[in-house]
């Protein structure tokens, strides 16, 4: 028996298989699958039904595009301002029934019908949207637009601060290019993001997006990223935008404060100081300092790797790498079928500045341990002590901007020396003499 159809994609539908009801919302049909219906069940799951053993399709309630909202956002000059800059990601999704997948938000006001609880702790006096982008599209000429974006909002008198949302698989690589990139930060730049989209139930963008708005009315002149501190909805983590680094790929709690305190522990009322934080100065006007190298790579080194690697890197006129070393800070030597050392004593002398982080991402390398190590250091590598590897590749881009490569002996030999007093130098909580859990 044919069924009777004219139900179309977003209805929510009674579909009869083999005298068994399955209910659900009707998906659009793949264009190769013209024999299968697409259902979403109730518990959120899509399951496929082939049409020629359908009995019936009863419509049960037809689909309601929602629309987006043309009144502006509400103003109250009692609460503080704060400004949003918009740039995708989940925390910028909803369901498309249609699909079964989900779209980008495309107008700030469609974002901020799903939050209306933001409004009761902040004004929302402007919004910024340069671009809508997953995080792994961005990259250095991405987050340079959004450090510009932020320093002509933090420089506006009545604003408190600013909340950046963005997508969460390479949020860290942007609060560290913003942590660099912003000089003379005066107010609070607040990161956030979320793991579910804005429509579900279960998602985590409302107390996330309720945090940062705590966060950007406080004192604190900080890049930071803020999100849940657990899988409950109880209170959220402000994290130095330099010391964060995604640990789930799933999880409410994804972010994590690596080798450092949180500044702060986040409730929906109140904020817990934990950290010491750079108070803000309004009397600060913040500048840009966004030069940057994009020939800079970050590797990761594995058992046997032959070092040929680096030469694949000079051929292509890398100035700069960034190596994920083992443990305290090792690679394959002398006593290994692909000992590296000769191959990093070879590109230095060329101007290639190496430097190590640790892939075990918790803790401080030391080279001078084992004589590996030693060996490794005394080739010119610069350890970066417990910065993050994703930190450092930023923050070595971020240096190498400013100075051309040098050409002769001696000034290859200055230039080494500079770099390495700047990369070990703190600008934004990337270093940490004391570890913290």
């Amino acid at each position: 028996m044919k069924p009777q159809n004219n139900a179309k994609p977003g209805d929510y539908v009674e579909i009869e298989l083999m005298k068994k009801i399955y209910p659900g919302v009707l998906l659009e049909n793949p264009q190769n699958e013209k024999g299968i219906i697409l259902l979403k069940l109730d518990s959120g799951y899509n399951i496929g039904l082939n049409k020629k053993d359908i009995s019936s399709i009863k419509i049960k309630k037809k689909f309601s595009e929602r629309k987006t909202l043309d009144k502006k956002v509400p103003i109250n000059l009692k609460k503080p301002s704060i400004a949003m800059i918009i740039l995708g990601g989940t925390i910028s999704a909803r369901m498309n029934p249609r699909k079964g997948g989900v779209d980008w938000l495309s107008k700030p006001e469609e974002l901020l019908k799903y939050y209306p609880e933001i409004f009761e702790k902040v004004n929302v006096k402007k919004i910024e949207v340069p671009f809508m982008k997953a995080s792994e599209d961005m990259d250095f000429i991405d987050w340079k637009k959004i450090a510009s974006v932020a320093k002509n909002l933090l420089n506006e008198k009545d604003i408190k601060g600013i909340v950046i949302t963005q997508g969460t698989d390479f949020l860290h690589y942007t609060s560290s290019a913003l942590s660099f990139f912003l000089k003379d930060l005066n107010k609070p730049v607040v990161i956030t993001y979320s793991q579910k989209s804005s429509d579900r139930a279960s998602s985590d963008a409302n107390l996330n997006l309720q945090c940062a708005a705590l966060a950007a009315i406080t004192d604190m002149a900080e890049v930071m990223v803020v999100g849940h501190a657990s899988i409950n909805d109880d209170f959220c983590y402000a994290i130095p935008g330099t010391k964060t680094r995604k640990m789930h790929t799933s999880r409410r709690d994804a972010f994590k404060s690596v080798n450092a305190k949180p500044l702060a522990k986040i409730f929906r009322d109140k904020i817990e100081i934990i950290s010491d934080y750079r108070v803000s100065n309004k009397k600060n006007k913040v500048s840009l300092d966004a030069t940057f190298e994009p020939k800079v790579a970050l590797v990761k080194i594995y058992p046997g790797q032959s070092p040929e690697i680096l030469d694949f890197y000079t051929k292509e006129n890398y100035r700069g790498l960034i190596l994920e070393l083992s443990g305290l800070g090792h690679l394959p030597t002398k006593r290994s079928r692909n000992s590296w050392i000769k191959k990093l004593k070879d590109i230095q002398k060329k101007g290639v500045i190496i430097c190590a982080a640790s892939q075990t991402i918790y803790g401080r390398l030391n080279p001078l341990v084992y004589s590996n190590g030693r060996e490794i250091f005394e080739t010119g590598v610069i350890y970066l002590e417990d910065m993050l590897s994703e930190t450092a590749f930023v923050k070595l881009s971020w240096i190498l901007g400013k100075r051309k490569t040098p050409k002769t002996k001696n000034e290859i030999g200055q230039f080494r020396k500079w770099v390495k007093e700047k990369m070990l130098e703190n600008f934004s909580h990337e270093l940490n003499d004391r570890l913290e859990e």
